[in-house]
């Protein structure tokens, strides 16, 4: 199975398992991602999900270019990796564990993801223009860096290191690579214990101002956020603040 999917106390861990070939994104990973993200957007148990890779050199290393050669791969077609909010919704939030070097799509991997944590050996890499290929895939990545930073990386396709993608926000947190999992995995359960209604009204809200004026990405806010106003999970969260206890959130 080229891609694996478990759940632990309620974040889904999607782990590319193509290690002996840079977790490189061949049909059957590709196939195996959007399986995996529609199986994570079914789980109700399933707060947050974690994007990895196995093994410790490669997160994922881009597309599988023996097999794209082999093909004659000219223009991939929109579906041909999973790109969150453009071909496949996920009103949960995600994040992408690096665990070592992403490059051409599997930088897109990380840049599709809500938040990144990375390993201090992750790299980071638009290496499309050393092979003549395309990456339209980087378009929202000037909101993300600056702009000038994602032209150097477009233009030169030379690699970004970890620390560096963390000090220009690209990177939410480092972690020793021994460490990477669990860091991943406590991010998620900071998110999983919160309201989940607001959490997917955060999420949308975090978006707006990239496609819409101010004012009306103000307006579309208050329209997100009202019906979480009047959810019984807003009446829980006080009532739970006032009892001293943790609440218990129902969704709704």
């Amino acid at each position: 199975m080229s891609v694996s999917y478990e759940v632990h106390n309620g974040v889904a861990w999607l782990t590319i398992d193509r290690p002996e070939a840079r977790n490189s994104l061949n049909k059957a990973v590709r196939d195996g991602l959007f399986d995996g993200v529609r199986t994570f957007n079914a789980d109700d148990g399933a707060k947050v999900l974690v994007l990895t890779g196995n093994g410790d050199k490669a997160f994922c290393a881009g597309g599988d270019l023996k097999e794209m050669s082999s093909e004659g791969l000219q223009v991939p077609p929109v579906d041909f990796v999973p790109q969150f909010g453009r071909n496949i919704t996920v009103d949960k939030p995600t994040i992408a564990a690096v665990n070592g070097a992403a490059l051409a799509g599997g930088f897109l991997l990380a840049q599709t993801c809500d938040l990144c944590v990375a390993s201090t050996t992750a790299v980071f890499g638009i290496t499309e223009v050393r092979v003549g290929r395309g990456s339209p895939w980087a378009a929202p990545l000037p909101l993300m860096i600056p702009r000038r930073v994602a032209i150097e990386l477009a233009l030169t396709g030379a690699p970004l290191s970890a620390q560096r993608a963390y000090e220009i926000g690209f990177v939410n947190q480092l972690a020793e690579p021994a460490d990477l999992r669990q860091a991943a995995q406590s991010l998620a359960e900071q998110i999983a214990a919160n309201a989940p209604l607001s959490v997917a009204a955060g999420k949308a809200t975090a978006t707006l101002t990239a496609e819409y004026p101010l004012s009306e990405a103000f307006e579309r806010a208050e329209s997100l956020w009202h019906d979480v106003y009047l959810s019984a999970d807003a009446q829980e969260g006080m009532r739970a603040f006032e009892e001293k206890r943790h609440p218990v959130w129902k969704g709704r």
